[in-house]
């Protein structure tokens, strides 16, 4: 049974659009413009076109929706093309989906519309250059006035911020709110005096796509700019978008694995030692049948995460399994693709050591790995157990 069959036929021309996609546009001028850090402002454009951010988006806002699997399965596409050009979409659906789960109908038409061809993009700005992972010890501050909200603060390591036009603030409402996290909202905000984005973070991988620093200085938003229109949900909003967001981090590894297989199978069927193809001496033969084998399990515990998430159970455990699972995976995948390309895998020529330079981001990005084990842990004692 293929992976594909679980899908509608709509979706399954879907998938194989954006195949078609990468394989024809991506991997052709993707090295090129990875090693040089040229935002691939031509592929993005193509994106837009077919109709990739508007994945999430209802087709009464104007967008193309599809099932969260399907979602995973494009989102291993244009990973397997190139890692960034799935994080330039990322976020993005992440708040689309914040918008019509929490959003008033007015913030919805403002923004929905937009989103749906690409003309308006997204992100969302959670990190702080002090915090981290400690969401709720963040300092950045929205403080209420007679006009709206004074925002003051820093976020780092926030991607697509200097390309996108709206942006889901997380910040604190009241700083003085007790637990920390009643105090916390998401402030929908745009560019605009006030808000600079000082820096383009120098990084290993992930290269083309932007990841900034934010500084908030009296930055100045209006009254309705919280999410649903009500303070101090926002913690709540984001744990939930973040469902989402860890699923498409999955699905990003996938397809950073994926590539890393596929190109470690090609070459070790076309180089030879000691008088036949590599493949045929075990130790190779045995790094391919783990590799395959690993990405397989992940791919399954990611599509079960995206179905249980489509029948509208809470998915934070799975999605983190999915997340924790996949990304270490991926990790393993490139490093053994290096091995097995030899000295080959070490060069800028192939492709492989580009693999083995994104797959990190997985591990790290969206909720480290160390904090997905600890909310697998804390839902397996609260759910009493995988079953419960």
């Amino acid at each position: 049974m293929s992976t594909l069959d679980a899908l509608s036929e709509d979706e399954r021309f879907v998938v194989a659009t954006v195949r078609d996609f990468v394989d024809k546009e991506v991997r052709p001028v993707v090295r090129e413009l990875e090693h040089s850090g040229t935002y691939p402002e031509a592929l993005i454009e193509q994106m837009k076109q077919l109709g990739i951010f508007g994945l999430a988006v209802p087709e009464s806002y104007g967008g193309t929706p599809v099932s969260t699997p399907c979602y995973v399965l494009v989102t291993e596409e244009l990973a397997r093309g190139w890692m960034s050009l799935a994080g330039a979409m990322g976020g993005h659906t992440v708040v689309a989906k914040l918008l019509l789960r929490f959003g008033t109908e007015e913030q919805k038409r403002r923004y929905l519309p937009g989103m749906a061809t690409g003309e308006v993009r997204a992100t969302m700005a959670l990190t702080e250059p002090g915090g981290g992972s400690d969401l709720q010890a963040m300092r950045t501050v929205a403080s209420r006035d007679a006009d709206g909200y004074v925002v003051n603060g820093s976020k780092t390591w926030i991607t697509n911020s200097r390309r996108s036009q709206l942006i889901a603030l997380m910040c604190k409402t009241d700083p003085r709110a007790e637990p920390a996290h009643k105090g916390i909202s998401i402030l929908l905000v745009e560019h605009g005096p006030g808000l600079t984005v000082s820096r383009d973070l120098p990084k290993l991988g992930y290269k083309g796509v932007e990841s900034c620093e934010l500084s908030f200085d009296d930055y100045r938003a209006s009254a309705d700019a919280v999410l649903g229109g009500v303070e101090g949900a926002g913690f709540a909003q984001m744990m939930k978008g973040l469902e989402t967001g860890r699923l498409q981090v999955a699905a990003r590894a996938l397809g950073v694995a994926r590539a890393a297989l596929e190109d470690s199978l090609a070459y070790a069927q076309e180089r030879e030692s000691f008088g036949k193809p590599i493949w045929q001496h075990q130790s190779i033969g045995n790094y391919l049948a783990d590799m395959a084998t690993s990405f397989s399990a992940a791919r399954q515990l990611t599509l079960h995460a995206a179905r249980e998430y489509d029948a509208g159970r809470r998915v934070d455990m799975e999605a983190g399994m999915a997340k924790l699972f996949a990304s270490e995976t991926a990790m393993r995948i490139a490093l053994d693709a290096v091995r097995i390309h030899g000295g080959y895998g070490y060069s800028t020529e192939f492709d492989v050591e580009r693999y083995f330079r994104d797959a990190p981001l997985m591990i790290v990005g969206e909720g480290t790995n160390e904090i997905q084990r600890n909310v697998i842990a804390s839902q397996l004692v609260k759910r009493g157990g995988l079953d419960g």
